[in-house]
């Protein structure tokens, strides 16, 4: 077991706490456990009420002590919370009675009073004791925040975050919390006089099992590890004139940017959301810009130091394409025999040999609503806010245009999809005479057919694996878009072996 990581810090008030708790928030997960000691009036309750308001983005949300009730729940956007106040237990064995032993999986626990269930507590927990500092005021608060077993490097990495944010002189700034994604990666949003700008927490990837030819899946298909891709592919797109956010302060090791705040003006509009034509158009318009133009495979990412851009390689579509067999056919009881998937991968790997052969250019790879942002102030393509392309890669021009026009999380009409498609292609044939759009429609279908079929088995995966089942939901439109891909003759074969290998998704 780790040993304990423990640091200390001076709470001028209750806004100094809230900030502690917010910041912790922002590193934890499901199946957390916090505690929160201290004698009475220490501001245990204050505490957790914070964190349960930041987490539910909610100043006003009524939260009790749950002094009588002893355990209150909280169902939040990114996982559940169960409040406790452990001051009238007796006995370790009465957490049973109330529903903490065992600890509830899936949520996570904020614990007042622990020290009344010492032999019960779990190994792995973070400890915020609170005293009162009346030197320094009497709403300040002493705070000493200990991690205990893997909970250590959780707090190792609170103290880097709060040392980073001091400073970058956001120390005091007042904290919202962000919806995050289905990464390692969280946000918040940092709010002073002088404007709002965006925390962003990326910690290094952890390394998965080794099974895709010896590395695992991040490194087989060309994930972002770090938060140095992001960095020098932000700087690349923002000296080409494109919108990505500038970068205002960063520690590349621990892995904390903050940058520029783009906003929250979507490309989406109504119940259910549907496509901004005027957005989609500048998107459209902004991709062909891009593609048209020689872009390098190596950029600076700071003063001596260089990125070089991964090259999305027929090996990394294979291994994406390969989630399909592995998480969603046993979803759907549809197992491959070794003969059957040995089909599936030769069949792809031929019909890759298509998009491997094509100019390389910058591929975002998740170039979608949730990642734009409107940026009315600015003219043309310049509107296009661009938020999430750290896992960009050299690649085919279409797959981007792919995932813009068939939106994993909204319908896009086939009809606007076309126009669309049929946009992006005249405006690279005007800037160039030599572009081909007969191939590029090819190519378009081929990496629609990769995409889908990647992410049907992304989707399963997130399920079963990660315990994320609301993206199950998607996993019908995708089929959708997947089918529409499957007409295009170059897909025939492709499009005969789903017909009688693959079910489609449960509705």
């Amino acid at each position: 077991m780790t040993g304990p990581s423990t640091f200390s810090l001076a709470l001028a008030n209750e806004t100094a706490t809230a900030h502690l708790m917010a910041d912790l928030a922002l590193l934890i997960g499901a199946g957390d456990v916090i505690t929160l000691s201290g004698d009475l009036g220490a501001g245990k309750t204050a505490a957790a009420r914070a964190m349960i308001r930041y987490l539910a983005d909610d100043e006003t949300l009524e939260v009790p002590s749950p002094t009588f009730t002893l355990v209150q729940g909280y169902e939040l956007p990114p996982f559940p919370v169960v409040h406790a106040d452990l001051y009238r237990i007796s006995d370790a064995s009465e957490l049973e009675e109330i529903g903490l032993a065992p600890f509830p999986e899936g949520v996570v626990a904020l614990m007042e009073w622990p020290e009344r269930a010492p032999g019960a507590l779990p190994a792995d927990r973070i400890d915020i004791a609170l005293s009162h500092r009346p030197a320094l005021g009497s709403a300040a608060r002493a705070a000493v925040i200990t991690g205990y077993g893997k909970a250590a490097a959780q707090v190792e990495r609170l103290q880097a975050l709060r040392e980073f944010l001091d400073g970058a002189g956001f120390a005091d700034a007042k904290r919202r919390r962000m919806a995050g994604d289905a990464s390692t990666r969280s946000y918040a949003r940092l709010a002073r006089d002088d404007g709002f700008v965006i925390l962003m927490n990326s910690p290094k990837r952890p390394d998965g099992p080794a099974i895709y030819d010896g590395k695992p899946y991040s490194a087989a298909v060309h994930l972002a590890e770090d938060v140095n891709p992001f960095v020098a592919i932000a700087n690349g797109l923002r000296a080409r004139g494109f919108s990505a956010p500038a970068i205002h302060h960063a520690d590349l090791d621990a892995g904390f940017l903050i940058t520029e705040d783009f906003g929250s003006a979507s490309f989406v509009e109504g119940d259910p959301p549907a496509p901004v034509p005027e957005r989609y158009q500048a998107a459209t318009d902004m991709l062909a810009a891009l593609h048209r133009q020689p872009l390098p495979e190596t950029l600076a990412l700071a003063p001596g130091i260089t990125y070089t851009i991964p090259t999305f390689d027929t090996d990394a579509l294979l291994v994406e394409v390969g989630l399909m067999p592995e998480w969603y056919l046993p979803d759907r009881n549809a197992l491959l025999s070794a003969a059957r998937h040995a089909e599936f991968t030769a069949m792809w790997r031929e019909l890759l040999a298509k998009p491997a052969t094509a100019a390389p250019t910058w591929v975002m790879r998740d170039f979608h609503s949730p990642n734009l942002i409107w940026l009315d102030a600015r003219t043309e393509f310049a509107k296009v806010g661009i938020i999430d392309f750290q896992d960009a890669v050299l690649g085919p021009a279409a797959y981007d245009l792919v995932s813009l026009l068939q939106d994993a999380r909204i319908d896009v009409p086939e009809p606007f999809e076309l126009a669309m498609l049929t946009r992006y292609m005249k405006a690279r044939l005007a800037a160039d005479a030599g572009f081909d759009p007969a191939a590029f429609a090819e190519l378009y279908a081929i990496m629609s057919a990769q995409r889908n079929t990647r992410l049907l088995g992304t989707f399963a995966r997130l399920n079963r694996r990660d315990g994320k089942p609301h993206y199950l939901k998607h996993q019908p439109r995708i089929w959708t878009y997947l089918n529409r891909s499957l007409t295009h003759p170059a897909l025939e074969v492709i499009r005969a072996w789903y017909t009688v290998h693959v079910p489609a998704p449960v509705p």
